[in-house]
């Protein structure tokens, strides 16, 4: 990055170190940092009506110090002892910071939170379990004893997923539960332990010729902005959807088999690309986020890798509307799709250019000179995979509809800048919750026919907090509609404030009639809203299966899906 010409804040630079607060609640690896280039920096400044002096002092605790809690394990030796003949001494800890480590995922409440200090729930002991069987094992130990059951596989969960909010137990996959079980290229399928990392997945298929002998590389085309931090077992559980879904499919269509560990038994599911047995087993419990039991294995369909094959290609419109129709345009003209499909709003367009430094080229200038406007503009970029002949087809097809609709082309450059930041960027939100800026997400599904009235209804909300950026894009598309992305930025850094404004946006989101989420899953933080989406009558469903699977509700506990939480909390807001 260029160096500053002007004052420059002090941005945290240094590593976090290893047993502290920041370690935890920053995204990431430690030593890695990004902080805004200076052209954004003023743009901040004057949207929030901040100046250098704001940028002088931390907004508060940046979390350097090492964390000491007094919150002693409320686990009795009896059960200690039973876990450790389970998993082994080495295995398991009641230490502060693996505690803590486990115990929160990656909302800006949560980085809130553990700035504040604020440490609302603990598992009384963490877990490191290796083998199916160990997971079997402490699932039955901990159904016969009432004792809660948490997971933690990647830690990106941005919905409360994963915390412990009543104590028990807390599995760590991360350390031991990540091997690969099985490959078949024949059949063109991978069997991984459910703790396995998104870049362990993807270097074991890449290497599939000398890792497993295989004749040719693959890929698993899965790449959520997680990717780097996110596993695999967390993917399904969440019904997850990678940048590239458009063309390879969200992880409900890469699933091929799951196995379970249950309070009621181990429950594999579907083995077959395509069965006709009654209700998919594979639907069943994808989506469920441990409330059902704990995901230990799973087998997952993957593709022929070809990166050579790739068509990049970027276009600029005139407004939003124009943009919107030439992308339902290519997602039903029926020509094959796209591999990453990512349409900006204006005001993110405004942003992005910044931030994949169009603002210091040439094309800057030109872009108004030829009558695309700054904050009306939009930005559409993205790549095709697949066959060379099809990803050159479908690359030629997206370039015709979109000289059609009035696009501009900015060649392959815009999308190269985005693929450099395309994982990196949420670490941009811990740099700047350092001085009193919170950045997050909410994304959900609308229908081409709603699109506008929920694009229009959700920013407004979002807008009502003053000097706030809304960013919007849709990055997941089907014939029949797409996700809208919401990211906002504002100044704030309460917990509580946070929640409440959070609170806002789903609220709007359900009342614009939209799906609660797209991807990210429900947890905890969304789950006042599930059943006012899906109807009283539809939630039963979910309410069965979980009597069935868990009846005495020790899965993940504490309001995830919905499932334990007071009906006074329920919000029912859909038109």
């Amino acid at each position: 990055m260029k160096k500053y010409k002007g004052f420059e804040p002090k941005w945290v630079k240094e590593a976090a170190p290893r047993d502290s607060y920041r370690s935890i609640f920053r995204w990431g690896d430690p030593d890695f940092v990004k902080y805004p280039k200076e052209s954004l920096y003023k743009m901040m400044k004057e949207k929030f009506k901040m100046t250098d002096d704001d940028f002088r002092q931390y907004a508060g605790d940046i979390g350097m110090d090492p964390v000491k809690l007094d919150a002693p394990c409320n686990l009795s030796g009896e059960h200690l002892k039973a876990f450790e003949e389970i998993v082994g001494k080495e295995h398991m800890t009641t230490e502060d910071y693996p505690r803590l480590a486990v115990a929160y995922g990656k909302t800006g409440y949560d980085a809130a939170r553990l700035r504040q200090r604020k440490i609302d729930c603990l598992p009384d002991v963490v877990l490191y379990p290796g083998e199916t069987k160990e997971v079997e094992e402490i699932v039955a130990y901990c159904t016969k004893h009432q004792i809660p059951l948490y997971v933690y596989g990647g830690g990106s969960s941005v919905t409360r997923g994963v915390e412990p909010v009543k104590g028990g137990v807390s599995l760590d996959m991360r350390p031991r539960f990540n091997k690969v079980i099985s490959f078949s290229e024949e059949d063109q399928t991978i069997t991984v332990q459910s703790g396995m990392s998104g870049p362990a997945l993807e270097e074991a298929l890449n290497e599939a010729p000398s890792r497993f002998g295989a004749k040719r590389a693959y890929t698993c085309g899965h790449f959520p902005q997680s990717f780097e931090y996110s596993s695999v077992g967390g993917w399904v559980v969440t019904r997850g959807a990678g940048q590239n879904s458009t063309y390879y499919g969200c992880i409900t269509d890469i699933v091929l088999t799951q196995k379970y560990a249950t309070p009621v038994g181990t429950v594999r599911t579907n083995r077959y690309s395509r069965e006709a047995t009654g209700p998919d087993l594979n639907q069943i419990m994808m989506g469920s986020e441990g409330a059902f039991g704990v995901l230990t294995e799973v087998t997952l369909k993957v593709f022929r890798y070809m990166p050579e094959n790739r068509k990049r290609f970027s276009f600029i419109f005139k407004n939003w509307k124009v943009a919107r129709a030439a992308a339902r345009e290519m997602m039903q003209c029926e020509a094959g799709y796209a591999s990453v499909f990512r349409l900006s709003d204006p005001e993110e367009t405004n942003l992005m250019l910044r931030l994949y430094n169009v603002d210091e080229t040439p094309l800057w200038k030109l872009l108004d000179v030829r009558g695309y406007q700054d904050m009306k503009r939009c930005l559409f970029l993205g790549f095709t995979d697949g066959e060379k002949g099809y990803s050159k087809n479908v690359a030629r097809n997206i370039k015709r509809i979109a000289w059609k609709y009035g696009g501009m082309s900015l060649t392959s450059y815009v999308t190269k800048s985005w693929e450099k930041g395309r994982f990196n960027d949420p670490y941009l939100r811990d740099t700047l919750l350092d001085f009193g800026i919170m950045t997050d997400t909410l994304e959900c599904t609308v229908r081409w026919s709603n699109m506008a009235k929920v694009h229009k209804e959700v920013r407004r909300v979002c807008h009502a907090l003053p000097n706030t950026i809304v960013t919007t894009h849709m990055s997941h598309c089907y014939p029949q509609g797409a996700n809208l992305y919401f990211i906002f930025i504002t100044r704030m850094s309460d917990a509580e404030e946070f929640k409440k404004y959070h609170a806002t946006i789903l609220d709007a989101i359900q009342k614009s009639g939209a799906s609660m989420s797209h991807h990210h899953g429900i947890g905890k933080m969304f789950a006042p809203w599930l059943e006012g989406q899906v109807g009283r009558t539809e939630y039963g469903v979910f309410r069965a299966l979980k009597d069935y699977f868990d009846p005495d509700y020790n899965m993940n506990p504490g309001g995830t899906l919905g499932l334990d939480i007071d009906e006074k909390e329920k919000r029912f807001l859909k038109d």
